[in-house]
């Protein structure tokens, strides 16, 4: 196929939240994005992801959308590690908090945030098998129709068709204990709250006397693949209860389990993949849906340079080196989690050791960091610390007035900030794919963890806010790492 025989330059296949911010992120760089989503509304039913942490706070703040979340949801220290509270409200981010925000309202503000930028989403339609060219990809919808495209995502979930049909392994840990999350209405007044016992963990809510009672409740033995039943809920309940509290009318009833499975590769010459089609694992933590969006931020400008024509096919490879590591790491701290949540003797004992150990200052600003998404560094190299880590945003002067560095990042452009009063920073070549910014800082540089670093005289951040290259009263290196992110000088 041509690139005039393209209907979109890139279909997404999943409008959930990764496939939405995908889809924005690619936007913003003017590539001809399309969705197609199996859901005919954007509605979410049931319970799911509830939780924003402070480092994807940070990236919609990058793009100028934070703002919209904030007022939506509330702000919550929720950063913790098997259910230990982790203080971040004294670390260096304007958000030093996460965000209590279901995932409806999530997808919601993404949606109207997509649509403003004019993507297309094709309800009704999800993928069901494709066919890769060496130019494109052909794909065949489950409403009878079908799209060419130069590349197709999938962000279709954890039982993705995208990664099965592209022969991606998803290999990882089968599960070992399953819960049922519904929403129901109630004859009974449960116990609210959470409860333990030797089975696991169970709770009944309700943040309304007009909302649908939200249960959650662990099963005797994993329960099988077909979806739930209210027969199913009423057993595990009374198991746990004995009594189901005459659950009627169920809005939703769902399976979860602690399986823990990783794409072996996120790519597959023109097919990539992201968020739950690339990794699953129990929700502890409330990492996924997390980690999904950081996937799409850190392959939208990417794809979207390879697409425009800016940088070569191979750039793509960088997506799977640098985030196949991070699904790995939440896969491994979410199992050690659920290791440290049983509720045997030995295992409790073990859990208050790692409380006591994570009020120790240094052990908490680690893990508060892990979990909240601030400590991810991408291998490029070796050097100053800042290198291959989150820009911190700064408050800064400029020619144009007081500014900060996240505003900058709004257009998802790189930018090269250049604080050397001295100047001669030449960006002739790249001078139209980065921006230059000449810019004052003098207060201390300060990064989540690690502390104070030294102040470098410049800095090339790409779209997704890493550090790319550090300059240290040279402009040594700078050619080849806007050569290596952002394609050869034209």
């Amino acid at each position: 196929m041509r690139d005039s025989d393209y209907d979109h330059a890139v279909v997404i296949a999943g409008g959930g939240p990764t496939g939405l911010m995908l889809a924005g992120e690619l936007a913003l760089a003017g590539v001809d994005v399309a969705i197609v989503e199996r859901r005919t509304s954007q509605e979410v039913i049931g319970q799911r992801a509830g939780g924003l942490h402070c480092r994807t706070i940070e990236l919609l703040d990058q793009r100028g959308i934070a703002d919209r979340f904030l007022a939506a949801g509330q702000a919550v220290q929720v950063a913790g590690f098997a259910q230990i509270r982790l203080d971040i409200s004294d670390f260096p981010t304007p958000h030093p908090y996460g965000l209590a925000l279901w995932q409806n309202e999530i997808e919601r503000l993404l949606a109207e945030w997509v649509e403003e930028l004019g993507v297309p989403i094709r309800r009704g339609a999800g993928v069901t098998g494709f066919t890769q060219r060496e130019a494109g990809v052909e794909v065949e919808l489950s409403d009878g129709g079908g799209l060419r495209a130069g590349y197709l995502l999938g962000c279709d979930g954890g039982r993705s068709l995208v990664r099965k049909a592209a022969g991606v392994g998803f290999p990882g840990w089968d599960p070992t204990t399953s819960y049922l999350i519904a929403q129901v209405e109630v004859r009974d007044e449960p116990p609210w709250g959470i409860h333990r016992d030797a089975l696991g963990i169970h709770g009944l809510d309700r943040q309304s006397d007009t909302e649908p009672v939200r249960v959650m409740v662990t099963e005797r033995i994993v329960g099988p693949t077909t979806e739930p039943t209210l027969a199913d809920l009423s057993e595990a309940l009374t198991a746990v209860y004995g009594t189901d509290f005459g659950i009627h009318s169920p809005t939703s009833i769902a399976r979860f389990t602690d399986a823990a499975r990783q794409a072996a590769a996120y790519r597959d010459r023109r097919v990539l993949l992201a968020g739950d089609a690339a990794h699953i694992h129990h929700p502890i933590g409330g990492q996924g849906l997390n980690t999904g969006l950081q996937d799409a931020v850190n392959l939208g400008w990417k794809l979207a340079q390879v697409v425009n024509g800016t940088a070569p096919d191979t750039l793509l490879d960088t997506y799977h080196a640098e985030r196949h590591p991070v699904g790995a790491r939440v896969l491994q701290t979410t199992m050690a989690q659920m290791a440290l949540l049983r509720t045997d003797a030995r295992t409790k004992a073990l859990h208050d050791n790692i409380s006591e150990m994570l009020e120790i200052d240094a052990a908490r600003k680690t893990f508060a960091a892990r979990m909240s998404g601030l400590d991810i560094r991408y291998d490029l190299g070796t050097g100053h610390p800042l290198l291959g880590r989150r820009m911190p945003d700064l408050d800064i002067a400029t020619a144009a007035g007081p500014t900060h560095v996240f505003e900058l990042l709004h257009a998802a452009r790189p930018v090269l900030l250049d604080l050397d009063e001295r100047g001669g920073i030449d960006l002739a070549g790249w001078g139209n794919r980065v921006s230059l910014v000449k810019a004052h800082y003098p207060g201390v540089w300060e990064l989540p963890a690690l502390g104070e670093v030294t102040a470098p005289t410049a800095v090339l951040i790409r779209p997704d806010g890493h550090v790319a290259w550090v300059g240290e009263s040279s402009s040594d290196g700078l050619s080849e790492a806007l050569t290596s992110w952002f394609g050869p000088p034209m």
